[in-house]
């Protein structure tokens, strides 16, 4: 499964504020399901009866569908004081650099996925050592849960969805070159903690800016960071 396939949408982090509430207010999403899955007929959006949500509803059979955000896992994968990036083999962002990440599967836990996720695409065996950092980005209904973790051996190559594989120290990241926003600030808050001799837990937000490509460095503000 590829790192961050759906998302399509400067690293700030802000303090909560009445921002972040109208912010959220402005990206409200509009459900897109069109035809029930139980009966075949055609939705409507409505909002139900003690609900405040628009919501996809059955004109037959009045059944509610309600759209869940997707989770994505990864690892932060360190190794001789640099860590492991993948260029990617796929769209969106084909020939960029990622984490190797992903959508988290059925039956699997974050750290299990985020295993697997690197297996597939760095053929690298990990464990995982900590979590490193939540990032929810709602304008596109995805929370990433990232985890830093170490090479059982020093062996890894492309999978079939990298083009290659690479250790980068910090001062050699190419954050020019990055795949997507959510890679680029786990980077940026992992390189600030090392530089600072800290390795911290960070929550944040992101808010992609509508229309804005997916390694967009200026497409995209950070709130709501949190570390401990």
């Amino acid at each position: 499964m590829s790192s961050c396939r759906a998302e399509s949408n400067p690293d700030v982090a802000a303090a909560p504020s009445a921002s972040v509430a109208s912010s959220a207010a402005a990206t409200a999403h509009k459900p897109n399901v069109s035809f029930c899955q139980s009966c075949g007929g055609p939705t409507k959006l409505a909002v139900p009866e003690g609900e405040e949500k628009m919501r996809a509803v059955c004109t037959l059979c009045g059944r509610i569908f309600y759209e869940n955000p997707k989770m994505v896992v990864g690892c932060l994968v360190e190794h001789d004081a640099k860590v492991l990036l993948c260029k990617r083999n796929i769209q969106p962002s084909y020939g960029l650099w990622t984490l190797p990440a992903g959508f988290l599967e059925m039956g699997e836990s974050a750290a299990e996925g985020a295993m697997r996720e690197t297996l597939e695409e760095a053929c690298a065996e990990v464990e995982v050592l900590s979590p490193f950092a939540q990032l929810d980005i709602p304008r596109i209904g995805q929370s990433y849960i990232m985890f830093r973790a170490k090479l059982k051996t020093p062996h890894f190559s492309p999978g079939p969805e990298s083009l290659e594989c690479a250790l980068f120290s910090l001062d050699d990241i190419p954050f020019d070159s990055l795949a997507f926003s959510s890679i680029y600030v786990t980077l940026k808050m992992y390189s600030e903690d090392i530089k600072l001799g800290k390795l911290n837990f960070h929550y944040a937000t992101i808010n992609k800016r509508q229309g804005a490509s997916p390694s967009d460095p200026r497409g995209f503000s950070v709130e709501s960071h949190y570390k401990t």
